[in-house]
Formats: C-alpha cells, sequence, structure tokens
C-alpha cells in the first residue's frame, strides 16, 4: 500500500478553507499568502486524486468528496491536538475552536454571559457563532459544521439529541404608543382589524405560528412579509403594524420603542434546546462550552418558572 504523502498543514489549509467558504480570508486566518494557501490546496487535491472545491470568481464550495473529507479531517486534527496537548492540560494550554449555531435571539440573551466566562476560562480557544434560521442551525449541526446549536426544531429528528432549556411565548409586538399596547394579554381575535406584518413561509417561527392558527376563525390578513425577526421589529417600529414574534424578541429593557403583549386564544410557545448530533463525541473544548451552557439555561430557565 503507497504512503499518502501529505502535511499537516496541508490539512489545516483545507479545513481553513472549506470553513471560511473563501481563500482570501482563510489565507489571513494562517498568515499566508492567496498563491501559497492555493498551493497548498492543489498539492492535496493532486496526492489525493480528487477535486475538493469548486472555484467561482465569486464563491468557494465543497464538492461532495469534499464535504465527506471535511467530516474526516475535523476528526482527526481534533483528536490530533487532544493527543498533543493531554487532558490534563486542557483547561490552561489548549488552543482551537468551538462552532455554535444558533437562532438569533439566543445570541442576544442565552450566549453573552456565558460565553465571557469561556473566554475567561480558556481565552486561546476561539469561537465562532452561526446566526441563522431555525432549518440552517438544523443543517450546520446535521452536516457536522457547527458542534451543537440553540435552537426550537430538531427534537423530532432521529439523529439529533434536543436537550430542552427555556420555552418561550409569543407576543405581539407594537409601537409602545399603540393603543393595544397597555393590554396585558391579547386574543387572536383582538387583532383582526391590525395591520399585520408576518416572516416569510420558510421560516420556521411562520410554520409554527400557521399550525397553531389553524383552527383559529379570526385573526390579522397579513400584509407585508420578510424573512428575519429583526426586519419585521424594524417595519413594526417604523410603524407598518404589529406582529406575532418570540418573547425574548421583545423583552422589556429593550432600548427603542416597542413592546410585546402575550397572545392568547390560543397562547403559542416554542421550546428552546441545544441540540447535537446523536451518538457524536464532541471534542472537549465543544463539551466543555456545551456543558457550561446547558448548567446556566437550566438554572436561569428554573428561576424563571419559580418567578
Amino acid at each position: 500500500m503507497s504512503r499518502i504523502n501529505y502535511e499537516l498543514q496541508d490539512l489545516q489549509a483545507f479545513l481553513a478553507v472549506a470553513e471560511r467558504k473563501s481563500f482570501r480570508q482563510a489565507a489571513g486566518d494562517l498568515f499566508l499568502s492567496q498563491s501559497a494557501l492555493s498551493r497548498r490546496i492543489e498539492k492535496l487535491e493532486e496526492v489525493l486524486g480528487v477535486k475538493l472545491f469548486e472555484r467561482t470568481t465569486r464563491r468557494v464550495q465543497l464538492t461532495n468528496v469534499g464535504q465527506a473529507f471535511l467530516v474526516n479531517v475535523r476528526g482527526a486534527l481534533d483528536g490530533l491536538e487532544d493527543a498533543v496537548l493531554g487532558v490534563a492540560d486542557l483547561a490552561a494550554h489548549r488552543t482551537g475552536s468551538v462552532t455554535i449555531a444558533c437562532v438569533p435571539s439566543a445570541v442576544w440573551h442565552f450566549l453573552p454571559a456565558v460565553l465571557k466566562q469561556f473566554s475567561e476560562r480558556f481565552p486561546r480557544i476561539r469561537v465562532r457563532i452561526h446566526d441563522e434560521s431555525a432549518q440552517d442551525v438544523l443543517n450546520l449541526v446535521l452536516a457536522g459544521e457547527a458542534d451543537f446549536g440553540i435552537n426550537f426544531t430538531g427534537a423530532e429528528n432521529p439523529e439529533v439529541d434536543f436537550q430542552p432549556i427555556y420555552v418561550e411565548r409569543y407576543v405581539l409586538a407594537m409601537r409602545r404608543d399603540h393603543r393595544l399596547a397597555k393590554r396585558r394579554t391579547l386574543s387572536w381575535k383582538d387583532t383582526v382589524n391590525e395591520r399585520y406584518i408576518s416572516v416569510a413561509k420558510s421560516s420556521g417561527n411562520r410554520s409554527l405560528l400557521d399550525a397553531a392558527l389553524a383552527g383559529v376563525e379570526k385573526h390579522p390578513p397579513i400584509v407585508c412579509e420578510i424573512n428575519h425577526v429583526s426586519g419585521i421589529l424594524a417595519l413594526v417600529e417604523a410603524g407598518m403594524g404589529v406582529a406575532a414574534v418570540p418573547g425574548l424578541s421583545v423583552l422589556p429593557e429593550r432600548p427603542d420603542g416597542l413592546v410585546g403583549v402575550p397572545l392568547v386564544h390560543p397562547s403559542i410557545t416554542r421550546t428552546l434546546g441545544l441540540i447535537s448530533r446523536r451518538h457524536h463525541i464532541m471534542a472537549p473544548a465543544a463539551r466543555t462550552l456545551f456543558d457550561m451552557l446547558s448548567a446556566a439555561l437550566l438554572k436561569r430557565s428554573a428561576k424563571a418558572v419559580r418567578a
């Protein structure tokens, strides 16, 4: 059996380009010129006898073979790093990265305090955060492009471990000067005459709301659709209308002029959870951050229930 002649730096170059999807950005991360990085990738492709990337002037994309190779390279590099550094030296000396995928509300409300603690304990570990739609978060975790995620979908997927951490109620977002802003709750019937802004049908939030309202006779017609909740809130703040959004999006401490009134009849909730690939063994750094988030969020959830 012939020996495959490649170097560790070639695998690191491949991983950097695969994660960044950009030769320019990957070269910056590795402190290489783009031409030197391209030579490493070309050498690796020549040694393996396969094409790992599809390259155009606009984008860099993994081939099918490249996708499969990425999973193996990640595992090999993590295993090599752990072997070199040793478990005993992990906390004080380990370098590397952890990748998290999460819905945007989690970035604002769940991650900052725990990430601050993590970075203080492990200053040499870089954390990457993909704040994406619910479906994209699930896809990133399933593809192994994120170590774990925070999401409200995935519990029904047999390939996913879903650990519930927070039950979030939907509210009607509106300007503080709106005529309904001082109500303690609002039924969907109360909203029928409002100009209603919604996320697009491709959104996980939209799917959840549509399913819950399928049997409700009176609810407002949609006058505008937009892809993300952040865009909805900008339109609501501009006075275009009202919108049903997850409660974490409109907390009382928001600096803008928006409020959220809980919706009832029906009351709609979503459960946020930590998601990871079933039977997948996380690298030590990822497992440490996962456990820190799990402990912090479960503690927060318990306090909310007691309140």
